[in-house]
């Protein structure tokens, strides 16, 4: 490789790395944000959350890393362009290919990371992810571990405590169990403690009473107890003692030879086929990214010309076959028909970027339209300008 080639690649990782780490930040924090109710209702400690965090970092990778090279790659050649050092490489006789290879050689890089992260560490972290909520929610007294606050368990199932001490003995404790549509139970215990037998935990409850009201005819039946233990098992819904498994979370060769006694897979077969051809699919977008970063942004242009409809065509195209390989991809989960679309539409963009770049054909925004922004531009100016100068002329004459 060049040495001109590994100054433009190098400018490329960095810039890259600077978005894709901005970004992932930024995704990521939405992320946990729309779980901040999972995390601060579980009782999770501090490791349990931290470890929670990290198995969402993955699956923003494959989703950011092909915007980030594009503002990389046309960022780099811009300010390439206006420090006038594409006009030194033409001139010096070196060939486009000084220019595109290195592009193109990051872009095939980003795209394999791409695959391998979307195909076997983002289905690892979204098991693990999953496993942990199902955890969490199985495990009732850590719902209910924060102090003087109902928390609905199941459908018309709450639970409160007053406190808990450090040595684990509960304070108050309160459960509202109406699931039985005919008959209402409410249990109140000065205090208890969890005990675990074997598989089995049991909230043994000390000097309290069980309320029974019959919902029918309105009668209340009420038992003082010394000590009363309730399983809470019966407390978690069977759903939410196993982790629910999607496409999604699945790895590559599981899509491929799904199991036929899988629920999910029985009820909704062809989401597993769309799962399947977006794996296939998504790891194109970084390379088709590239190739249209680099017919947007390859070339030398004068510095008479907006140098901004460079990188606003290269962004703006990206995220209109972005969104159309989305859209693709929702709609085939509903219609099979759609699924070769998922192929073509990163490949024609490809194709169209391709003979661009084969014909010296430089996209960007028509001329007819940078003549209107420029027009309005400069009207807005000119009005602001004299909007000004009217502004300062009655100013001094007051002060006069």
């Amino acid at each position: 490789m060049r040495l001109i080639e590994i100054y433009i690649l190098r400018r490329i990782v960095v810039m890259f790395f600077a978005v894709l780490l901005s970004a992932v930040g930024i995704t990521w924090i939405i992320q946990v944000l729309g779980r901040i109710d999972f995390l601060t209702t579980s009782g999770q400690n501090y490791f349990d959350i931290l470890k929670f965090s990290s198995t969402l970092l993955p699956s923003a990778f494959p989703v950011v890393m092909p915007f980030a090279l594009v503002i990389a790659v046309t960022q780099t050649l811009s300010t390439m362009n206006q420090d006038s050092e594409l006009v030194v490489i033409n001139a010096a006789g070196a060939p486009r290919t000084a220019v595109i290879r290195p592009v193109m050689l990051f872009a095939v890089t980003i795209a394999a990371a791409s695959f391998l992260i979307s195909n076997f560490v983002v289905p690892y972290s979204q098991l693990s992810m999953r496993q942990m909520m199902a955890d969490a929610r199985g495990d009732v007294i850590n719902l209910v571990v924060q102090q003087g606050a109902f928390r609905e368990i199941d459908s018309d199932l709450y639970i409160q405590i007053e406190n808990r001490d450090s040595n684990g003995t509960i304070r108050g404790v309160f459960v509202s169990d109406s699931r039985d549509k005919t008959t209402d139970l409410v249990y109140y215990a000065k205090e208890g403690r969890v005990l675990e037998t074997g598989d089995q935990k049991l909230l043994v409850m000390k000097d309290g009473e069980v309320d029974r009201r019959d919902v029918q005819t309105g009668n209340v039946s009420i038992i003082k107890f010394n000590t009363y233990a309730l399983d809470l098992a019966a407390f978690v819904a069977a759903d939410d003692k196993e982790a629910t498994i999607f496409p999604k979370d699945r790895p590559l060769g599981y899509l491929m030879n799904p199991d036929p006694n899988d629920k999910q897979y029985q009820q909704r077969p062809l989401r597993y086929r769309t799962e399947l051809y977006k794996r296939l699919t998504d790891w194109m977008y970084p390379i088709v990214f590239a190739l249209i970063s680099l017919a947007a942004a390859a070339d030398s242009r004068s510095h008479r010309e907006a140098r901004i409809s460079a990188s606003f065509t290269a962004i703006t195209l990206s995220l209109v076959v972005f969104w159309l390989g989305y859209s693709t991809g929702q709609g085939a989960d509903k219609n099979a028909s759609m699924l070769p679309m998922m192929f073509a539409i990163p490949i024609s963009a490809a194709l169209l970027a391709i003979y661009a770049l084969a014909t010296n054909r430089q996209i960007g925004i028509p001329a007819s339209w940078n003549n209107w922004f420029r027009t309005v531009f400069e009207t807005r100016q000119a009005g602001f300008a004299g909007a000004g100068a009217r502004f300062f002329r009655r100013n001094r004459g007051g002060q006069r």
